[in-house]
């Protein structure tokens, strides 16, 4: 497998401990795999929040120099991300950021745009989109699934191409049988699976519930060499029972190029 994409989901959240009767309820926010590493099943209580955050340079500057002052920023501010250009914008920038700790987000990112150079950018909270990797259960790494690979993924320089969006299921499919739901999703990941296979795309999965101004429950960046299998990914998608029958919302879609990656 050779990638989040390629892997068999199962629904996501589990009832929490006790909510099953009455009284007290304990609440558990470890991520789990029940793969067994060193001979017992793995938990932890760590994961990585990414957000994307889309501007547009003024129409006097060149956005490629701005984008290298504000790489440049970054490094110097210890922040970690990527820079992309908007494929449907000339004069379009997205910054995708990621760290364990969400106050880097206000503490090292927010006070870089809040620089004299960088005030000319427009922001477009339209694109903005944050969440937090999550074990599906079928980990057989789980600090590496849910701590580096997004982030090799996204830093891998020889797949530039990347496609981010949010989307929100329909309440019927929370209320769906367990059983249903994984079949649901297991159809997803079998067409997944073979992207990955065949190396034509890749994914990031995060859960943003209560993260998100519009109320989604996921976003999802897809990236890859080239930008066509990641549009032939959505498509393909389209026709899965997931997708057509339990998908309320999808988008808006950021598509862009990477030009710059933090050191």
């Amino acid at each position: 497998m050779s990638d989040e994409i390629s892997r068999d989901e199962r629904p996501h959240g589990r009832p929490l401990p006790g909510t099953e009767g009455h009284g007290t309820h304990s609440v558990d926010v470890l991520e789990r795999s029940s793969v067994p590493r060193d001979g017992q099943p793995q938990e932890m209580n760590r994961r990585l929040f990414m957000q994307l955050l889309a501007f547009r340079c003024p129409s006097d500057t060149a956005p490629r120099e701005l984008a290298s002052a504000l790489g440049a920023a970054l490094d110097a501010a210890g922040a970690s991300a990527v820079l992309y250009e908007d494929v449907n914008d000339p004069l379009g920038l997205a910054l995708l950021s990621w760290s364990e700790d969400p106050t880097d987000f206000v503490d090292r990112v927010r006070p870089v745009l809040g620089m004299s150079e960088f005030r000319t950018l427009t922001f477009r909270p339209e694109l903005t989109m944050l969440g937090r990797t999550y074990a599906t259960g079928y980990e057989d790494r789980l600090d590496f699934w849910l701590l580096e690979k997004p982030v090799n993924n996204v830093r891998n320089p020889e797949w530039p191409w990347a496609v981010w969006y949010p989307l929100r299921r329909t309440g019927a499919f929370a209320r769906l049988p367990g059983k249903d739901q994984g079949g649901i999703l297991r159809e997803h990941a079998v067409i997944g699976r073979a992207y990955g296979e065949a190396e034509l795309a890749y994914d990031v999965r995060l859960a943003c519930h209560g993260l998100d101004a519009h109320d989604n429950d996921f976003v999802i960046g897809l990236i890859g060499k080239t930008l066509h299998p990641l549009s032939h990914v959505v498509q393909t998608m389209r026709k899965t029972r997931q997708t057509s029958e339990f998908i309320e919302q999808m988008g808006p879609f950021f598509v862009g190029r990477r030009i710059w990656a933090s050191r």
